[in-house]
């Protein structure tokens, strides 16, 4: 094994990794035999890479503990809703996928497996909702977590954007966060316990230089409404709040070479983030050690934009 010596080198060279290891958030086991310099920085490269991607190399990496919690995540079929599933999962949450697209929720969740189920969710739609709802009560009998993250981004020019086309983009991206909040709020509020995590957007903050003018207002609204019900619920015992993804790896098959090569020039850290890392600020606000964000929005942008 990996002196202890060879180890303390490696936490303070990973001064993120030490923390979520001294707090308990963290279980790192090494199977490297050789305690020379040589293979701690390497084990210690293994654990930031385990970290990001959500996935041991030789180790295993627990996040929080979400044993005894039943969480629901909408578009989960894909992308970082499938992150964000399983993360939760991981960490010991029964877990709905819910999507438009049945069949991916159904992938997801069969990969996943057990405490894994599927939902066909349209989140422009208050039925399917109350249909969501009530099919997951009686399946666990309560609902701890919800994320709703399912979204649009339409990348119309604002002269061609029809009356029709910015209705469903609003629909699906801030209305939808309205209508969750509004099944799901009563049910946390009357079991007296609660997280409800919002995937906006950093075109929400600032106006957005790659998405369309209906989608960065209805991100804006989606933060907006975290705070509203955030305020609402937290007398409760519920916590709403959001998180605010800047370029993401699941967007570069929308996006051209010259693109993608002009947003990694003005990211300060350089890269696109991965879906993975999304799911993490998802865990830390739905977790328990989660409990004094209220009404926060985490920026996740590489330093794109601060504030």
């Amino acid at each position: 094994m990996v002196t202890a010596n060879a180890q303390r080198q490696a936490w303070r060279a990973v001064p993120e990794l030490a923390a979520l290891l001294g707090s308990g958030q963290a279980e790192v086991s090494c199977l490297a035999t050789d305690p020379a310099s040589g293979v701690a920085v390497k084990a210690r490269c293994d654990w930031v890479h385990a970290l990001r991607n959500g996935r041991a190399q030789g180790h295993t990496v627990k996040s929080f503990d979400f044993s005894g919690k039943h969480a629901l995540v909408t578009g989960a079929g894909r992308g970082i809703g499938e992150a964000i599933a399983r993360e939760l999962h991981g960490g010991g949450a029964c877990v709905a996928l819910a999507d438009i697209d049945f069949a991916a929720a159904q992938s997801a969740a069969a990969a996943l497996g057990e405490r894994a189920i599927a939902l066909k969710l349209d989140v422009r739609k208050l039925d399917d909702f109350e249909a969501a709802r009530d099919r997951l009560l009686a399946a666990w009998g309560r609902i701890d977590i919800v994320v709703n993250n399912a979204g649009w981004a339409k990348r119309t020019p604002v002269a061609e954007i029809t009356p029709d086309e910015f209705d469903d983009v609003v629909a699906v991206n801030m209305r939808s966060v309205f209508t969750s909040c509004q099944v799901f709020g009563p049910v946390l509020q009357a079991q007296g316990y609660g997280r409800i995590v919002n995937v906006t957007s950093l075109a929400g903050q600032n106006g957005g230089t790659v998405a369309s003018a209906h989608y960065a207002a209805a991100k804006a609204g989606a933060i907006m409404l975290t705070k509203y019900f955030a305020l609402l619920l937290a007398p409760h015992g519920v916590t709403v709040n959001a998180i605010s993804p800047g370029p993401t790896s699941t967007a570069k098959d929308r996006l051209t070479p010259e693109q993608i090569a002009a947003i990694k020039a003005r990211v300060p850290i350089g890269r696109f983030a991965e879906a993975q890392e999304m799911a993490a600020a998802v865990a830390l606000l739905a977790s328990d050690r989660g409990g004094f964000f209220v009404g926060a929005t985490l920026d996740l942008n590489g330093g794109l934009f601060l504030r």
